[in-house]
């Protein structure tokens, strides 16, 4: 029976899903066209000349657009397995069953205990609220490992620690999944050390089977302020006043070019050091790591470098939606007023890429306006998710239990427990003739027995 109520009540989130999912496709496939460039470009062009390039054996190694971890040569590769459909129809394919494949583990783990289902709602909604730029990138192949590492790190570190190298090594950011794993006990060891070597074994295949596997390294050194960028609005709002900078394709992505734009580059890198430095003070400071932990902790991590990133393009967006679904779907994570405005984040971006780039790139105040609320909104959420984070791991509430315990034990060493709070406790009266003590009374009364299978507080 609760095998066919879960089949029933995955109903409706799949129905949505699949509704969404086919406009999302027709815009993919130029049925349906929104304003502002093609987003399919980098599929059908970059993508599919990637392909070209790796399948003669060798990484794109004077292609300073390659700027990514070797195994994105596999999802660069991937639609080569389905030869009876082009290769943008075929990735787009392939990005649809990553897709399904992340609300089924949503799904699946929404009816576990102390889980609900609003995690599966969080993917349906941030998918569709990027618009076709979620099927257009490789991202949601890379998030759905995410989403699959994060589900087996309770039950099956080692697991957990394969997908987390195997992502690390696809796209560098689900490394951050390990923010908040643990450091001592059995599966902690687990998780640990199958990471690592995973990641080692797989990078020495990589180099070894083809020349430049780690070309990436140096091209991503040399990246500047991206146009979408938290720094970038310095620059949006100088060229109203005069600044002579200018927007150019540079690495791959439209970046600011001209004065103060090393210096704002330098600021950008000295926050994500920043970042570094809180997070390594949360885990100094952190005095128990809850079961939610590990995932509340993965989204607090993306959320920071993301904000504080040269670069901000909009399929980012999907690893945060990603990682705040698995939040949601945990009832004991406390961050889902951070996952709401990343969801309101994303349909900015939606308005902001590709609907409104053309403004964005000539610095319009509308442009502006739409980057600065989008920006604005992550920043805020980061925020939040970092306070939530540092309060959920202070223990704050044993603590409070703790000194209400303690408190007690005095009360009732001056033999003024108030009635109630010290049940059991006796005191044995001998009268004063010397006779026999008369029998003993109960200075308090015994709580009601729980019904949570605790036991009571003593």
């Amino acid at each position: 029976m609760s095998s066919i109520s879960g089949v029933r009540g995955a109903g409706l989130p799949v129905a949505v899903w699949a509704v969404t999912r086919a406009v999302v496709l027709l815009c993919v496939l130029r049925v349906l066209v929104l304003p502002g460039p093609d987003v399919t470009s980098d599929v059908s062009v970059i993508y599919q000349g990637w392909f070209d390039v790796l399948k003669t054996g060798t990484f794109p190694l004077h292609d300073v657009t390659w700027q990514y971890p070797p195994a994105a040569a596999l999802a660069i590769l991937s639609p080569g397995l389905l030869p009876f459909l082009d290769y943008a129809p075929a990735f787009y394919t392939l990005v649809l069953v990553a897709d399904a494949v992340t609300l089924a583990l949503l799904l699946r783990a929404g009816r576990r205990a102390g889980h609900r289902p609003a995690g599966a709602w969080v993917w349906i909604a941030g998918v569709a609220l990027l618009g076709p730029t979620a099927y257009a990138r490789y991202d949601l192949m890379v998030t759905a490992v995410a989403v699959a590492a994060l589900f087996a790190a309770v039950r099956r570190p080692r697991v957990a620690g394969a997908l987390i190298a195997f992502g690390a090594l696809l796209k560098v950011w689900p490394a951050l999944l390990l923010t908040g794993a643990g450091l001592r006990g059995r599966r902690a060891r687990a998780l640990w050390w199958t990471a690592a070597c995973t990641a080692a074994g797989l990078t020495l295949f990589f180099v070894a089977a083809a020349p430049g596997g780690l070309a990436f390294l140096t091209f991503q050194r040399d990246r500047g302020t991206e146009v979408e960028s938290l720094g970038a609005l310095v620059f949006h709002v100088a060229r109203h006043f005069g600044w002579d900078g200018q927007v150019l394709l540079n690495y791959g992505s439209l970046e600011f070019l001209g004065p103060g734009v090393p210096f704002v580059s330098t600021v950008a890198l000295t926050l994500s050091l920043a970042a570094v430095g809180w997070l390594f003070l949360w885990r100094v400071r952190a005095r128990e790591l809850r079961p939610a932990t590990l995932c509340e902790a993965a989204f607090a991590a993306t959320l920071l470098f993301t904000t504080t990133s040269r670069v901000i393009s909009p399929q980012y967006m999907l690893w945060l939606v990603g990682l705040g679904a698995v939040c949601v779907t945990v009832r004991a994570a406390r961050q889902t007023l951070p996952v709401v405005l990343v969801l309101l984040a994303t349909g900015v971006t939606l308005l902001e890429f590709p609907i409104g780039f053309a403004d964005v790139v000539a610095s319009h105040p509308w442009g502006v306006a739409l980057l600065a609320v989008r920006n604005g909104l992550l920043g805020t959420a980061s925020l939040l998710a970092c306070r939530r984070l540092w309060v959920s791991t202070r223990g704050e509430a044993r603590d409070e239990t703790r000194g209400e315990a303690r408190g007690e034990a005095r009360d009732e060493a001056r033999g003024d427990a108030p009635t109630g709070t010290a049940a059991g406790v006796v005191r044995a009266r001998r009268a004063a003739d010397g006779t026999a003590p008369a029998p003993p009374e109960l200075t308090g009364t015994a709580p009601l027995p729980r019904t949570d299978g605790a036991q009571p507080t003593p």
